[in-house]
């Protein structure tokens, strides 16, 4: 089973296969359906060989009585698994009435579920930001909910034998009064929470919210992955021994962005993210995503794949199967 824990073997690679991505209003950006047969032509050409690699899915708890209809995205993503291959399972918090026994409970059945054929669980999907109902820091008690789901969810795989699954959190650059946010789930959850924690998740999306000029692109990268270490995890009480992943990363095509410039962008970020993981210790990186969520439109939301809607592959996608072959484990 794949491991999410060693640096010295090489990045452990993946990639969100769905074709939805949540967009800056909370709603959902959806273009043609997931081809499950082209997803699975597209990650075997990815791995270049049974290699480990992960494939994320998205599974969000509501409320019971929630008449939203939460996409699970992609559908059916066990099927996804074997060959190498191996779930990153992020499971969001997402109930109104801040029901986090409930959310507990869901996290272990899931560990009890997909256990075998998941390497990751990564508990809530951004609970540091607040103001967006696509992401976990927009419900009541959403750190309670991280805190308590990362001792439940650890101790449901121990009670199970799965020995191979990591259990963690992740959240994005933590900046301004977000600083400090890793420091309060620690001091929330204390010693039971920091014996179950395996690893924690980043999400970052350099120059794609915010500008960031060519020539600055991959000192931009490490200085934010040492940034994270040494100002916001270690402080906090996270050990160097955690590893660090980065869970979602991307460049979206579109008007005035080139499927050329995603392929430089994809090989600067991933060889500025190879060159400092022993000193960083992070160990994987996921790319979001395998394929646009709609070709047609020109938001940023719908053109982070790899590949058009259509499974038509951009120049990034050879670059990232290239990397995969040179960098992985």
């Amino acid at each position: 089973m794949t491991s999410a824990g060693d640096v010295s073997d090489g990045l452990l690679f993946g990639v969100y296969p769905g074709g939805i991505t949540g967009d800056d209003a909370g709603g959902l950006a959806g273009g043609p359906p997931d081809d499950p047969e082209r997803i699975v032509e597209a990650l075997r050409s990815l791995q270049c060989g049974e290699r480990p690699f992960l494939v994320r899915g998205y599974v969000g708890f509501t409320d019971p009585d929630d008449l939203r209809v939460h996409v699970q995205a992609p559908e059916r993503v066990g099927r996804y698994a074997g060959e190498g291959r191996a779930l990153d399972l992020v499971v969001q918090y997402q109930s109104r009435s801040g029901d986090v026994a409930g959310y507990v409970a869901f996290l272990r059945d899931l560990v009890r579920r997909h256990g075998r054929s998941a390497a990751t669980v990564q508990v809530a999907e951004e609970p540091n930001v607040a103001g967006n109902p696509t992401l976990d820091g927009y419900y009541p008690d959403v750190r309670q909910a991280v805190v308590e789901g990362v001792i439940a969810a650890k101790d449901e795989a121990r009670r199970q034998g799965f020995g191979h699954l990591k259990i963690g959190f992740n959240t994005t650059p933590l900046f301004g009064p977000g600083e400090g946010f890793v420091a309060a789930l620690v001091e929330a959850g204390g010693r039971p929470f920091l014996d179950a924690l395996d690893y924690v998740g980043l999400d970052f999306f350099p120059d794609v919210f915010m500008p960031v000029p060519a020539d600055r692109l991959h000192d931009a990268v490490t200085g934010l992955l040492r940034l994270h270490r040494a100002e916001r995890l270690t402080p906090a009480g996270i050990d160097p021994a955690v590893p660090l992943h980065v869970t979602e990363n991307g460049w979206p095509t579109g008007p005035e962005r080139t499927p050329e410039q995603q392929a430089w962008v994809v090989e600067t970020v991933v060889r500025a993210i190879d060159g400092c993981r022993d000193e960083v210790n992070v160990v994987g990186y996921t790319h979001f995503a395998l394929r646009d969520a709609d070709s047609s439109q020109p938001g940023l939301f719908h053109r982070f794949g790899l590949m058009s809607d259509d499974y038509t592959p951009k120049p990034a996608f050879a670059v990232y199967r290239k990397l995969i072959a040179e960098l992985g484990r």
